[in-house]
């Protein structure tokens, strides 16, 4: 048995580390900005003062949460950026992203709960749609913003609250 030693692809090589750059700047822009953005409009005592409805976490669950969640809306992304042929759904990622951004500025920092219920209700359909589009051509990003979905429903449905409550 003769045993052949074959040159590894270079260029293979090269593609994979571009590939993990990729994905490192996506996970740094989405969890960079989702922090920065937590740290800049971070609830204080307008928010405490607020009336809550029953189902309201406490404040830590937020943070696991949002950390999971980004996490996955980066993979997301940068999945995405490897699949150019995706246009509609790379649109409707960059608009979620936007409206995700824009919400914290407009509740906490603006303190305009219904401003912010606006935005999450477009947020909350660009998400629903984003998996309905995206169940059709690529399962494993549709099924990532699943718990996503939930999440804002959920938010949803906690911002209406406190838009009725107060």
């Amino acid at each position: 048995m003769k045993l052949t030693w074959r040159r590894a692809n270079p260029n293979l090589g090269r593609m994979q580390m571009k590939q993990l750059t990729t994905l490192l700047l996506f996970l740094i822009g989405v969890m960079g900005g989702g922090i920065l953005i937590g740290i800049l409009t971070a609830p204080g005592d307008w928010y405490a003062a607020l009336q809550k409805p029953f189902f309201n976490p406490p404040n830590w669950i937020f943070g696991p949460v949002w950390t999971l969640l980004y996490l996955a809306i980066a993979y997301v992304g940068w999945r995405l950026w490897l699949q150019p042929e995706q246009a509609i759904l790379r649109g409707l990622w960059s608009l979620q992203m936007g409206l995700n951004f824009l919400w914290s500025p407009a509740f906490f920092a603006a303190q305009m709960p219904v401003l912010a219920l606006l935005i999450i209700l477009l947020l909350l359909g660009a998400i629903s749609l984003f998996v309905r589009r995206a169940w059709q051509s690529d399962r494993l990003l549709a099924v990532l913003f699943v718990p996503y979905v939930a999440w804002v429903g959920f938010a949803t449905a906690l911002n209406a609250a406190i838009v009725f409550l107060n």
